[in-house]
């Protein structure tokens, strides 16, 4: 690929680079190292009780880190969030192979050691766009949140606040402190 050309979402979808996390921005190829131990721990323990809450109250589906979702198209976004939920109504019957056409509900990204903040407000800024409702941006580091919804409004909560899904994930409660 040389320096004017731009990656498609099945160009990326076909690459293979082991042990690196991947996203395309704009048809450019983006390229991490994988998360540390406490960013995994932290989307793992969240991830788990997003699922428990959909699956008992049969709300949707719930992917896990690092599963593409195409944002854009000519030239193409690919972004990957740590947890993503998709309401009942929106999942579709039969998958694609490949990456999801479509934005989740929620996005959450869990902020690892290579995260730059211009980097993360830019990726908000595209699952909003893209039609994403809430999105959460925790931080492990300060052990806050901040939470970001489709009205534009936002909040930061503090280690001892919770986590609500409002009416993207009704009745999920997740106090911060539960999460370290």
């Amino acid at each position: 690929m040389g320096e004017t050309s731009l990656m498609t979402a099945e160009e990326l979808l076909r690459l293979n680079l082991p042990d690196k996390r991947t996203e395309l921005i704009r048809g450019r190829l983006v390229v991490r190292d994988p998360g540390g131990a406490r960013h995994g721990a932290v989307a793992m323990q969240l991830g788990y009780r997003i699922m428990a809450h959909a699956e008992a109250h049969d709300l949707g589906r719930v992917y896990a880190a690092e599963t593409g979702f195409k944002l854009e198209s000519d030239p193409d976004t690919v972004r990957a969030p740590d947890v993503a939920f998709i309401a009942k109504h929106r999942v579709p019957e039969v998958e694609p192979r490949g990456y999801a056409g479509w934005a989740p509900d929620l996005a959450v990204e869990v902020l690892a050691h290579d995260d730059h903040p211009a980097e993360t407000l830019e990726k908000i800024a595209q699952w909003l766009k893209a039609g994403v409702r809430l999105v959460w941006v925790v931080d492990s580091e300060q052990r806050t949140a901040r939470v970001y919804r489709a009205d534009g409004s936002e909040a930061l909560l503090g280690t001892n606040e919770t986590l609500d899904g409002e009416d993207v994930l009704p009745g999920f409660r997740c106090p911060l402190a539960d999460l370290w």
